[in-house]
């Protein structure tokens, strides 16, 4: 028998825990790598127009910045890619790019890069989608139905007290994954985006009126696009607006341009901006927070930390991430916890939430099935604070957000899960049945065995 204070000596050689943490330094890459930005200095790194100004948008600026770092072939794949799968126009700051491949020597460059995990789903190419099933038979456009839910242009009233304002079609940079290419960014051969109509300003009016006439409404997820693509002066007029409204109780800013474009949030005029927002806020008692959009550790940078530091240092009340659970980027348990570890622990930013990947065209290589992201929540237990454990959730269509545990039944063969709602979405006020009927999910097809892709492809 072991009395209580004694410890029993771990065996030889083995490590017992299934993940290990370690602590790690935030380190910015070294920009001047890529032939391109040999000369860029720090001061110019530093400056959100310059990062602007040094956008990435196509094949040849590409080629302009890698000089030879990368070979034909990457850019064969690319230009395949675009021509016949790409939902999503390319654009990347320079920020964006520099996270990419850090560490590789320049003879195998372009092995590395194809096999990194921020390239993956910021720079597409042909061989990465699914040669069998690249869309599911089910995968839509608008796959969430925000559109068909929004009360005025562009303000979806999903939830009974939240809404989804989205001020603009734009972001600085272009996630491959996005889950609304329906209408953000430029269209591409494959897909014809659609606009927003309204004028910015008639736009505003319209949220804003609805807002005040809504008062079920408490909370305001101000997004797009990305705000970040707002021009200040515009985006504080409408949140001051927002505050003025006794009824909403939580205001949050979606901008993934805190990890890909930080200076944006280090520039002196908008920091002293959200700092008066945040005051304002503070004073009414409103909950003010920003949630970004990081999918790998490799994305958090020194920059990335600094303007997380400086938005909770003016008065911000929480910054938190939002990623995208993605084959190949971030889907195995240490890959989420190296990633978590970064944010919480080094960055102050708090995991939140990891969201499946939605059912959009051309996306089947990045989304897991509901089974496997079960075991990734299960396998990150246990390793971060309560707090800071992120949640993966399952956004069903007709539904919302479901933690991936709370199915109601599960088809494994086929890969169809079926999900209920205890609340109606605003189209679905008036249907009696909405809260009884059961919603599906599907698994990607190449997920499933033998039977099951064979049911598939006989009844697609």
């Amino acid at each position: 028998m072991t009395a209580l204070h004694e410890v029993a000596p771990a065996s030889e050689g083995i490590d017992h825990q299934p993940y290990t943490y370690v602590r790690k330094e935030l380190v910015e890459p070294d920009w001047r790598r890529f032939p391109g930005w040999s000369h860029v200095t720090d001061a110019q790194w530093r400056d959100a127009q310059w990062q602007r100004v040094n956008c990435v948008k196509n094949a040849k600026q590409l080629r302009k910045v890698a000089g030879d770092l990368l070979s034909e072939r990457f850019y064969e794949d690319l230009a395949a890619d675009q021509a016949e799968l790409a939902t999503m126009s390319m654009l990347l700051p320079p920020q964006m790019l520099n996270t990419m491949a850090p560490d590789a020597a320049p003879e195998d460059f372009t092995d590395a890069f194809l096999a990194d995990p921020v390239r993956r789903y910021m720079v597409p190419v042909r061989s990465d989608r699914d040669p069998v099933w690249p869309s599911h038979p089910h995968s839509e456009r608008d796959s969430l139905h925000e559109a068909e839910m929004w009360v005025v242009e562009g303000l979806t009233h999903r939830y009974p007290t939240k809404v989804l304002a989205e001020l603009v079609s734009t972001c600085p940079q272009y996630c491959g994954h996005c889950t609304r290419m329906d209408l953000v960014g430029n269209s591409t051969p494959t897909v014809q985006k659609h606009k927003l109509l309204l004028k910015p300003v008639d736009r505003q009016d319209q949220m804003v009126d609805y807002l005040k006439r809504t008062p079920g409404v408490r909370d305001v997820v101000v997004s797009g696009g990305d705000v970040a693509n707002v021009p200040w002066a515009q985006l504080e007029s409408f949140l001051m607006r927002l505050l003025d409204i006794d009824t909403v109780r939580d205001v949050r800013l979606a901008t993934k341009a805190l990890a890909g474009l930080p200076q944006h949030w280090l520039q002196p005029r908008v920091v002293e901006g959200l700092e008066r927002v945040a005051r304002t806020a503070a004073r009414r008692g409103v909950n003010l927070a920003i949630h970004t959009h990081v999918n790998h550790a490799q994305s958090v940078t020194p920059l990335v930390a600094e303007a997380a530091r400086t938005a909770l240092e003016v008065g911000v009340r929480d910054v938190r991430n939002q990623g995208v659970l993605m084959k190949g980027v971030n889907a195995t348990p240490n890959d989420l916890l190296d990633l978590c570890f970064a944010l919480q622990g080094e960055a102050n930013i708090l995991p939140y939430y990891f969201y499946m990947c939605d059912m959009i065209p051309n996306a089947e290589h990045w989304r897991v099935a509901v089974w496997e992201a079960q075991a990734l929540q299960h396998a990150i237990m246990g390793y971060l604070p309560g707090y800071a454990t992120p949640r993966i959730v399952c956004d069903v269509p007709y539904v919302g957000k479901r933690w991936v545990h709370q199915l109601a039944e599960y088809d494994r063969e086929l890969g169809i899960s079926y999900w209920t709602k205890n609340y109606r979405t605003g189209i679905e006020l008036a249907d009696p049945e909405a809260l009884d009927r059961r919603y599906p999910y599907y698994d990607p097809i190449s997920t499933l065995g033998g039977t099951g892709q064979e049911w598939w492809s006989d009844n697609a």
